[in-house]
């Protein structure tokens, strides 16, 4: 079976949809931001354990697909609940970074030497 691709105006959609069948609510703002934390420090624990010196625990798992959808998850979530369209955020970051920094990272020695 083909998996479909989907835009992040979808996968906004696909979170709403969830929400308001299968999720009865969304959580409050604030208690998403804080479950939205979560999911980033359970990601950079599996981050540390892979690409970092620390190793992982008996019954850790080397789950980086998982945690990323979460920490993705949760961010729909609460652009969904305040209104923002990330597609459209997305795109306007995107034109301010290559605005600001469209020389900066070029004349960066860190980057031109690959961390050597």
């Amino acid at each position: 079976m083909e998996r479909e691709e989907i835009t992040i105006k979808k996968a906004q959609q696909l979170v709403d949809d969830w929400i308001k069948t299968i999720g009865v609510r969304y959580f409050s703002e604030l208690t998403n931001m804080a479950v939205l934390t979560e999911e980033v420090g359970e990601l950079a624990r599996v981050m540390a354990r892979k690409y970092g010196d620390q190793s992982f625990k008996a019954g850790e798992k080397e789950n980086l697909d998982e945690e990323m959808a979460d920490v993705l998850w949760v961010l729909l979530c609460l652009a969904n609940q305040t209104g923002v369209d990330l597609t459209d955020a997305l795109l306007k970051s995107i034109e301010k970074k290559s605005n600001r920094d469209k020389e900066r990272h070029k004349n960066n020695p860190k980057l031109l030497n690959h961390g050597e």
